[in-house]
């Protein structure tokens, strides 16, 4: 049954369409019910329409604040860490998030947002003109009311056991689309909570941020492989509908990038920035927004293929990173 959003999944468990002002137009976040309360797991982005969805879903389902007992994270992206910090002020639970997931919230949206200017320097060297960096920058300043207030994190750490409902999960690192993504497996079931790891019909954002994990993509499709082999019968995702095929999802994700590593090998035959091959691949009609995770991705895939010896890279007039199919390659 679906109402205002709201999904009966079974077990106990129900899925709340989140509103977003971004293209994917919803995240999903799950409402898990207990003999002790409620859990809510990636509760969406700080809006105004966020608020108002779950003031909505409260009352369909009969709960309030004080009857949720925990809140947990999936990983620190907004769309999913974004109204954390509004349910723990109303109803006093833990948020539970992994400890990288922790430290890179408080970089993104801390003291200084001292990411901001590590990944505007990244872009810069990577031939993104000063005019591009000025709307970066508001755009990711822009983020911070929408994860506001930060919450106080309790760590939850790869293999330990969280209980969602009346059943125990376990917590599985998957890197990749984020470091420190964790999906929650009740071994038993087969039920997962994948977050953003595995998602049908789209792919997830793989992002290089400076300083975090320097193989993205490579952690990605190390922990794609490793998840194919979960005992997993259905999956609750991030974005789009719940589905069973995980396994066989996981690895067409990993095809995917292959695809997309030698189409990028192809591309530096000709030699240009990683700026010139993210506009090569995704063309120059993309938002601010969209450019951020396109460019940001491009990089990802870069680091891959020159730790592979794909590419290799050099220094250009004005300091820009040259990137350049290998020798061998061509």
């Amino acid at each position: 049954m679906s109402t205002r959003g709201l999904t009966d999944r079974g077990g106990g468990v129900t899925q709340a369409k989140m509103p977003l002002p971004f293209p994917l137009r919803w995240v999903n976040s799950y409402i898990v019910r207990g003999a002790d309360g409620y859990t809510i797991i990636d509760p969406g982005l700080r809006t105004p329409e966020t608020e108002e969805a779950w003031e909505q879903a409260m009352a369909e389902l009969g709960f309030a604040p004080s009857d949720v007992e925990k809140i947990v994270l999936t990983h620190h992206h907004p769309d999913h860490y974004g109204m954390a910090g509004w349910w723990q002020e109303r109803s006093g639970a833990p948020v539970l998030l992994s400890p990288s997931g922790r430290q890179q919230a408080n970089l993104l949206w801390g003291a200084g947002q001292p990411m901001t200017q590590r990944l505007l320097d990244l872009f810069r060297l990577h031939g993104m003109d000063e005019r591009t960096l000025e709307a970066m920058r508001e755009h990711m300043d822009g983020f911070v009311p929408h994860v506001s207030p930060q919450p106080e994190v309790t760590e939850l750490a790869d293999g330990e056991t969280v209980r969602l409902g009346d059943r125990d999960y376990i917590a599985i690192a998957t890197p990749g689309h984020a470091e420190g993504h964790l999906c929650l497996l009740h071994e038993a079931s087969g039920e997962m909570f994948c977050g953003d790891h595995v998602l049908p019909q789209i792919t997830p954002n793989v992002s290089y941020l400076p300083g975090i994990d320097e193989d993205p993509l490579g952690s990605y499709l190390d922990s794609l492989k490793q998840v194919a082999r979960l005992p997993v019968a259905m999956a609750y995702p991030g974005h789009r509908e719940p589905f069973a095929n995980f396994g066989g999802r996981a690895l067409e994700i990993v095809a995917h990038h292959e695809a997309r590593l030698a189409r990028m090998t192809e591309l530096l035959r000709e030699p240009m920035t990683a700026y010139g091959l993210c506009r090569a691949l995704f063309g120059e009609r993309l938002s601010i927004h969209q450019l951020r995770f396109a460019l940001a991705e491009t990089i990802a895939h870069v680091v891959c293929l020159i730790r592979r010896g794909d590419v290799a890279e050099s220094a250009g007039e004005r300091g820009e990173t040259i990137l350049r199919a290998a020798a061998a390659r061509v």
